[in-house]
């Protein structure tokens, strides 16, 4: 067992089948040493959104919950990744993230809510999961998803 999917097993992670595309896209593309992951949000492993990850952060759906989803989307972000690579121990840096919470007017605090996906990179790549991001409180997200979460890789 390599080092990612030790730690992987150590968080108690079991990597779910990658969701297909719910429109005209891609799930990934590889060029030369990026690889680019579209945009995953909150499905669990049965392909639903829990209910406490549907709708907006700072109304419907709490700042602890939308942390919750953002580590969700994170997971699906290495299925996906897995799905590109065959082996996770490809990646040799998660170069950037992308992060789109569906927010109430008015709710700012979207950085902590983001922090699900940040701190679950660097919990399984360790220092190759630190990353540049950017984090943007939207009015809506797909299948109502409170977040969706997009990645940049460094690969060998």
């Amino acid at each position: 067992m390599n080092e990612i999917e030790t730690r992987l097993k150590a968080l108690g992670i079991v990597l779910p089948t990658p969701a297909a595309p719910v429109a005209n896209y891609v799930p990934f593309v590889i060029s030369d040493k990026l690889l680019i992951i579209s945009g995953q949000v909150a499905f669990q492993a049965d392909g639903t959104i829990a209910p406490s990850h549907k709708g907006k952060v700072g109304s419907t759906v709490s700042s602890e919950d939308g942390k919750a989803a953002a580590r969700v989307c994170a997971i699906n972000l290495l299925a996906q990744a897995k799905a590109a690579l065959g082996d996770l121990e490809r990646i040799s840096r998660c170069l950037r993230l992308g992060g789109f919470i569906n927010v109430a007017p008015g709710f700012s605090a979207i950085a902590p809510v983001m922090n699900g996906a940040s701190d679950l990179f660097v919990e399984v790549l360790g220092d190759k999961g630190r990353h540049a991001r950017s984090t943007i409180g939207v009015a809506e997200l797909p299948l109502d998803s409170a977040v969706e979460v997009e990645a940049l890789f460094e690969i060998v």
